[in-house]
């Protein structure tokens, strides 16, 4: 079994026992699944129409277009981050097997958004949206380039972001931070 799969599955079984703790997981999870797939984080979000039915039309095309669905996070709901606006987020993790490139996702990504009806304004800032995809992870790697930088720059700041992803993946070390995310977000917590 995969550490992600084993790291899933002991996630779904602390879920529905909390009170059952572990000790044997490992310290460090590698999130590729094999040698074939590729393991990528995606976080949904929007705030405008019908969101839930907009997730699961995302959901549709991810499975279609960038691979298979393996892990979700419930949906959670949210104030806006960064912005003013009179309509709150939801906002889901996916964890996906995939075998397109993390830049090849990213495309996907974007295509499913203005699919979607995803509009953007070009120095718009922050803004509310009928659909966000944001790559958090993909497998352990380090991407920095002048579109893509993963892991998410900013996740380990955003509540909205580690309450689903701890969801599913508390045991996950961010590969920058050496820090699991279970941590970061009580680091979080404590900040704030």
């Amino acid at each position: 079994m995969s550490l992600l799969k084993q790291q899933v599955k002991e996630s779904k079984i602390l879920q529905k026992n909390s009170f059952l703790l572990n000790k044997n997981l490992p310290l460090f999870y590698s999130i590729q699944s094999d040698m074939t797939k590729n393991s990528v984080v995606i976080l949904l979000g929007a705030n405008l129409g019908d969101k839930e039915a907009m997730f699961a039309q995302v959901e549709k095309h991810i499975d279609e277009n960038i691979g298979e669905i393996t892990c979700k996070s419930k949906i959670y709901e949210s104030k806006p981050w960064g912005f003013e606006s009179e309509h709150n987020f939801i906002n889901q993790v996916l964890v996906v097997d995939t075998d397109f490139s993390a830049h090849d996702v990213l495309l996907r990504c974007q295509a499913i958004e203005n699919k979607c009806g995803r509009v953007r304004h070009e120095n718009a800032g922050y803004e509310s949206r009928t659909i966000d995809i944001d790559i958090l992870y993909y497998n352990n790697d380090i991407v920095d380039t002048e579109d893509l930088v993963v892991p998410h720059p900013l996740l380990h700041k955003r509540r909205f972001t580690l309450v689903p992803l701890v969801e599913v993946l508390p045991d996950y070390v961010h590969p920058i931070f050496l820090k699991s995310n279970a941590q970061l977000l009580e680091e979080l917590k404590i900040d704030n």
